[in-house]
C-alpha cells in the first residue's frame, strides 16, 4: 500500500509539473515580464544527539507539510476553508494560522499543517489550482527513538516563541523548532545549524519558474553525550514503578553514564503538539513527571552524609579512627533526647563500625565535637550545597547550613541540637541525587573535585576528555579517604552492614561498597502512636520515609560512583540498595575494559521515519 501511495502520488506531482511546464507555458510566457526574484531560506537540519558510542537518541523523520504564503492569495480564509475541505482543520489550527498571517510578512511562509500523508498529499496536488497560496514541502522534524527513558537528558524542541523571532530570521520558518529543555536547549544553538538561501525567478502569482542560484546552509553539529544508552534503558526499567532517581557517574572523570528519573514522559509528544488533556495529566500528577529528579529533586540525605561528617571530624582531630564511642540508644542533651535508629544501642563503636552499621549515637557525638560550620565546609568541598555546574539546565544546588545561613534566613541564632540532628543528614539538608553521585565520586577516586558533564564531542571533536589527574586535588589524607572506603565496603560486604543483603552476586567476582539512608518525612505522632499506628506502611503515600544509597564499584579500584533515591520507599537498604546493586550489575557487564567486545547496543525502535542526516528540504515547486 505505501509502495503504490508513493507511486500514485509522484504521478500528480508529475503531471503537475507537466502542467506548470508545458501546457501552461504559453500563459506564462505573457507574464514574463512580470517575472521577478524571490530569496528564500533553506532550514537545515538539526544536529543529532548521540550516546558514547553512536547510537542516536535524538535525530530527525521526514515530514510533509503544507504551507501558506499570504501575498500568493486574495483570499486567506477562503484558501483555509478550501484546504479545510481537503484536509480537516480545527477551529484552534485556523486560528493560530490567521494569527501567524497577521504576526508574519506577507511573503514569509506560514505553516498550516505538517506530518501529512501521501493520501493527504495527494488530495492537496489534485486540488493545486483551487489552493493559491498554498505550497507543500518536504521538510524534517525531531524523533526521539526510545521516548521516555531519555527525557529528562535530551529535552524536547517547540515551536520558537515571538520574544524568540527577533534573534534570528530562520526562527520564522514555518515548522521550525528550538530546544526548550534538556540538552536540546543546552545545546540549541549549535544543534540549530545555519540557514542556507536558495534564489529563485517567480512570476506575478508567485509561481516557481526556475531555480537561479542555491547556497547550501551548514547542518546543526552532532552532539556524542558520555551516555550509555544501554545502562540509561536499564537504570529507567529498574525505576520505572517508583518515584525515584538512578545517577551513575565515571567517578574518574565525572562523565555522566546514566542519569534516570521517574516518572517521566515522552519527549515526541512536545513534536507534534501537547493537548490541554495530557498537559494537565502531567502537572497534577504528584509524582512529578516532568521533573528531572536527579538535577531538580531535594532531599535529605539522611545516613548518606555520615562519611562526611566522619571526615570533617578527622579533618578538625575531633576525633580518630580508632577512638570508641558509646551508644546506647539515645543520646540526651540537655531535656531533649535524640534517639539511634536501633533502640537498643549498639554499644561501643569505632568510626568504622558506625559506618558500617549506621550508628546514630556516634555521629550525634561527632557532630556535636566539630559543629555545623565545619560539616559544612566539608560538604561544599564534596559537591553539596553548590551548583555543580552541568551542561543540563534546571539542576539546583540544594541547601548545605551554616549558623550565618539561620540567623540571616530565620532571624535567630543555631542551636547545638540543630547540629547533631545535621550529622545524621536530617535538618535543613537538602541534596540533589546527582550530588550524592559527585560526593560518592570525589570520596572514592582518592580525593579528585571531578565535575559532572554530559557533553563528550561535538561533531567528533572532543570537549571534554578529563583524566583523573586534570582535576583538583581537594586536601584530604588518602588515609582519611581509604577508611571511608573500606567502611562502605563492609556496610555491603559484611554481616552487620546495613546492605549485606544487596551485595554482588559472588560469580560476578567483584564487589561495591556503599552507604545506606533513610530519610524522615514526617514523624508519627504520639496521638497517632496511641492509635496503634507504628508502621510506615501504614502513613499515607507522601509521608513516608525517602529512602537513599550511594556507592561504588569495584570496591578494589573504583570506577563508577552511584547514587539512588527511592521517594516514599521507605528504608534505604530495602529499597534503594537493592535497585543500585542491579544498576552496578549491569554497569560492569556492559564496562568495555572488561569486555573483549563493545556492549550490545539496545534494541533499535522502529525507525522508517527517521531521515538519517537528512539535507536540506528544496524549495517548494509550486
Amino acid at each position: 500500500m505505501l509502495g503504490a501511495g508513493k507511486t500514485v502520488l509522484l504521478g500528480l506531482l508529475t503531471g503537475r509539473l507537466w502542467q506548470l511546464q508545458v501546457e501552461e507555458s504559453e500563459r506564462y510566457a505573457v507574464l514574463a515580464e512580470e517575472n521577478r526574484i524571490s530569496v528564500r531560506l533553506l532550514p537545515p537540519p538539526r544536529g543529532r544527539i548521540l550516546d558514547r558510542f553512536g547510537v542516536p537518541i535524538a535525530e530527525n523523520r521526514m515530514n510533509w507539510r503544507a504551507m501558506l504564503v499570504a501575498e500568493r492569495t486574495d483570499d486567506v480564509a477562503a484558501t483555509l476553508a478550501t484546504f479545510s475541505n481537503l484536509v480537516p482543520l480545527s477551529d484552534h489550527e485556523r486560528a493560530r494560522i490567521e494569527r501567524d498571517v497577521r504576526r508574519r510578512r506577507r511573503f514569509v511562509p506560514v505553516l498550516v499543517r505538517e506530518f501529512l500523508d501521501w493520501e493527504d498529499m495527494a488530495r492537496i496536488e489534485v486540488n493545486a489550482p483551487d489552493l493559491p497560496g498554498i505550497l507543500t514541502d518536504l521538510g524534517t522534524s525531531r524523533t526521539y527513538p526510545f521516548g521516555e527513558p531519555f527525557a529528562h537528558l535530551v529535552g524536547y524542541v517547540a515551536p520558537p516563541a515571538e520574544a524568540d523571532l527577533d534573534g534570528d530570521p530562520m526562527l520564522q520558518l514555518p515548522g521550525i523548532r528550538i530546544g526548550r529543555a534538556g540538552l536540546e536547549r543546552q545545546h540549541d544553538r549549535v544543534l540549530r545549524g545555519r540557514a542556507g538561501k536558495v534564489q529563485l525567478e517567480v512570476n506575478a502569482v508567485g509561481r516557481v519558474i526556475r531555480e537561479l542560484d542555491r547556497q547550501e546552509g551548514t547542518p546543526g553539529k552532532t552532539l556524542t553525550t558520555t551516555l550509555d544508552a544501554g545502562l540509561q534503558l536499564a537504570a529507567a526499567k529498574r525505576i520505572e514503578n517508583d518515584s525515584a532517581a538512578v545517577v551513575v557517574l565515571d567517578a574518574r572523570n565525572g562523565e555522566v553514564l546514566a542519569m534516570a528519573s521517574s516518572p517521566s514522559f515522552d519527549p515526541n509528544i512536545f513534536t507534534e503538539g501537547v493537548s490541554a488533556a495530557q498537559w494537565r495529566a502531567w502537572t497534577t500528577n504528584r509524582r512529578n513527571p516532568l521533573v528531572n529528579k536527579a538535577i531538580a529533586g531535594l532531599y535529605a540525605p539522611g545516613s548518606t552524609f555520615k562519611m562526611v561528617v566522619a571526615l570533617a571530624g578527622l579533618e578538625a582531630r575531633a576525633v580518630t579512627p580508632g577512638e570508641r564511642i558509646a551508644c546506647w540508644g539515645v543520646t540526651e542533651l540537655g531535656d531533649a533526647k535524640f534517639h539511634c535508629w536501633k533502640r537498643g544501642g549498639h554499644g561501643w563503636l569505632d568510626m568504622r563500625e558506625a559506618i558500617k552499621q549506621s550508628c546514630d549515637c556516634y555521629f550525634y557525638e561527632v557532630a556535636r565535637r566539630v559543629g555545623i560550620d565545619r560539616i559544612a565546609a566539608m560538604s561544599r568541598r564534596f559537591g553539596l550545597g553548590v551548583d555543580l555546574e552541568l551542561d543540563l539546565p534546571g539542576a539546583r544546588a540544594g541547601l548545605v547550613p551554616t549558623r550565618e545561613w539561620k540567623r540571616a534566613t530565620q532571624g535567630v541564632p543555631w542551636q547545638q541540637g540543630e547540629t547533631l540532628v545535621h550529622g545524621i543528614g536530617q535538618g535543613f539538608l537538602q541534596v540533589t541525587p546527582l550530588q550524592l553521585a559527585v560526593m560518592t565520586a570525589r570520596m572514592v577516586n582518592g580525593g579528585r573535585a571531578i565535575q559532572p558533564h554530559l557533553t563528550r564531542a561535538l561533531d567528533g571533536e572532543l570537549v571534554r576528555g578529563h583524566r583523573l589527574e586534570d582535576w583538583p586535588a581537594m586536601g584530604i589524607p588518602e588515609g582519611h579517604l581509604q577508611l571511608m572506603r573500606d567502611a562502605m565496603a563492609g556496610v555491603v560486604n559484611e554481616r552487620g552492614g546495613t546492605a549485606w543483603a544487596s551485595r554482588l552476586p559472588a560469580e560476578l567476582g567483584l564487589q561495591m561498597g556503599g552507604k545506606t539512608g533513610t530519610t524522615q518525612v514526617r514523624r508519627i505522632t504520639l496521638a497517632e502512636r496511641e492509635r496503634g499506628l507504628r508502621r510506615q506502611e501504614d502513613l499515607p503515600y507522601e509521608w513516608r520515609h525517602h529512602a537513599l544509597f550511594v556507592g561504588f564499584a569495584p570496591v578494589d579500584q573504583p570506577v563508577y560512583a552511584i547514587s539512588v533515591v527511592v521517594e516514599h520507599g521507605g528504608g534505604g537498604s530495602t529499597a534503594a540498595a537493592p535497585i543500585a546493586r542491579d544498576v552496578l550489575i549491569e554497569t560492569l557487564l556492559r564496562d568495555p575494559a572488561r569486555r573483549t567486545t563493545p556492549p550490545p547496543a539496545p534494541p533499535r525502535p522502529d525507525t522508517q521515519r527517521v531521515a538519517e542526516a537528512a539535507p536540506a528540504p528544496s524549495p517548494p515547486r509550486r
